[in-house]
């Protein structure tokens, strides 16, 4: 008899929740995100316990949790199809890690780009939650038995710790993790900063008019974008000299689908003076719905807990799943 229900690969993911989320997230992260559901079996989070690796403001934390839940739900997370979920509703995540800690040497995690990096910028703060920070992440991936997670350039290091303790795990206690690889997603869009166009946009960056947050008003994108950065000269022509330029049209291309080709050629003989308008409008336009669906969300609070919740009881089933095999096979006592 033929299995009728083929075992979808599992997929993990997640944002910290540090800041409203921006266009460069919606089209590095989430955009793909939404394609992936219907081929893998997805685990969405909202990483809070990795947020608190460098101070919070508590009810800010709060709101911003919130927040990026409504924003993955109203950019098309579909939680009939996939688990969303806050890292912290779901106590097995801080289980694993301690398990772990105890597997992961002291050199592996102090060779980490990213706590070097962090260490100098919160030089007030250099706390162990920073310093442990790879080890959650492992706990977070493993926890779920994730075939594939999508990297970033900046994470390939900490995956590779990933993969590496649940080797090590398995050769010491036989299988028990599966070993995640990595997904290398079709290079998307990169959005740039509308201010430093040799920047990734961020959501800290200090410079607001350098950022579009998917929760701006269409008047507050429009603004944006007429006061971005473009560079000498008048051509609408996508160039590695012409970072600015190149910018807006990567944006113009998110939110028309147009290609840069048929860009160059709309915009043909004409300046900045017609192009910055039209990127404006349209990657207002582009938002907007986006928008309306998280305002929606973040009027009633109790639903959207409630969907998290909902997410939650799923995601620890899973992981409740993982820990007991892990606690069985390091000689924890089973009740």
């Amino acid at each position: 008899m033929e299995n009728s229900e083929q075992k979808k690969p599992i997929i993990l993911s997640g944002i910290t929740p540090s800041g409203m989320l921006t266009l460069g997230h919606l089209c590095g992260a989430i955009s793909n995100w939404v394609k992936l559901q219907n081929s893998y079996d997805c685990y969405f989070m909202i990483a809070d316990m990795h947020a608190i690796t460098v101070r919070q403001q508590p009810a800010e934390l709060r709101k911003r949790t919130l927040e990026t839940a409504a924003i993955y739900i109203a950019s098309g997370i579909d939680i009939n199809m996939s688990k969303l979920f806050i890292q912290s509703h779901v106590p097995e995540h801080a289980q694993l890690t301690w398990v772990l800690n105890t597997y992961t040497g002291f050199g592996e995690c102090s060779r980490m780009t990213q706590f070097k990096d962090k260490s100098q910028v919160h030089a007030e703060n250099i706390n162990v939650g920073l310093f442990d920070y790879p080890v959650l992440m492992a706990a977070d991936i493993l926890l779920y038995q994730a075939d594939l997670v999508p990297v970033g350039e900046d994470q390939k290091q900490h995956l590779e710790l990933t993969r590496n303790l649940a080797q090590r795990f398995n050769h010491l206690y036989s299988d028990t993790f599966k070993v995640p690889e990595p997904y290398i997603a079709k290079v998307g869009a990169r959005v740039m900063s509308l201010q430093e166009p040799t920047k990734k946009m961020s959501k800290s960056d200090a410079n607001q008019n350098s950022t579009i947050f998917l929760s701006d008003s269409d008047d507050v994108i429009k603004n944006k974008i007429k006061r971005a950065v473009t560079d000498s000269g008048s051509e609408v022509k996508f160039s590695d000299d012409k970072p600015g330029v190149s910018n807006l049209m990567e944006l113009y291309h998110i939110a028309t689908n147009k290609s840069i080709s048929d860009i160059e050629l709309e915009f043909e003989g004409k300046g900045y003076a017609e192009f910055k308008p039209a990127v404006a409008d349209a990657v207002a336009e582009y938002v907007k719905p986006i928008r309306t669906e998280f305002e929606k969300l973040m009027k009633d609070k109790e639903h959207l807990t409630k969907i998290l919740q909902q997410g939650a009881d799923s995601a620890r089933g899973a992981a409740f799943k993982t820990l007991r095999k892990v606690y069985k096979k390091i000689g924890f006592v089973q009740f």
